[in-house]
């Protein structure tokens, strides 16, 4: 019925940058969803032939894995549900594998590609925000007949 309504603004997400922002949220998430699983796995042995169990490896690596095993999914629930505080999650984790491998790559090595992934998406991200923005302040600033 409110297609009807003469003057009503129309219901968000419903232009294509809106459906653009949703579809890389969620593929943000399902990246985060398999960073996670990856964590775990590591974890609990799946990988390296179990050498990178959490009891085999040294107290930093298990301090930052367990943090970024639960981290990762907990943002990418975030992320795909479209919440406020997904995001948030998803730049602590982001920022905290960056610091990792850049701030300490004698610890936990270099991994030049993830870097330069994570700040591409996050660029990305702030310019989806940054359109969304302006796009709401032109919309709000449309002159409607009602409005006159």
């Amino acid at each position: 019925m409110a297609i009807l309504q003469i003057g009503t603004a129309p219901e968000e997400g419903t232009g294509a940058l809106e459906a653009s922002f949703r579809l890389f949220m969620r593929l943000v998430a399902l990246s985060c969803l398999v960073a996670g699983l990856q964590y775990w796995g590591r974890l609990i042995g799946l990988s390296d032939g179990g050498m990178s169990r959490f009891d085999l490896i040294p107290s930093y690596w298990q301090l930052a894995a367990a943090a970024l095993a639960v981290l990762l999914p907990v943002a990418a629930v975030g992320l795909w549900m479209q919440v406020s505080w997904g995001p948030v999650i998803w730049v602590v984790a982001a920022g905290a594998e960056i610091i990792m491998h850049k701030g300490f790559p004698l610890w936990y090595g270099e991994r030049p590609l993830l870097v330069i992934a994570h700040f591409v998406v996050i660029a990305v991200y702030i310019g989806f925000r940054a359109a969304l923005f302006v796009k709401r302040r032109q919309d709000a600033r449309l002159v409607r007949s009602d409005s006159l």
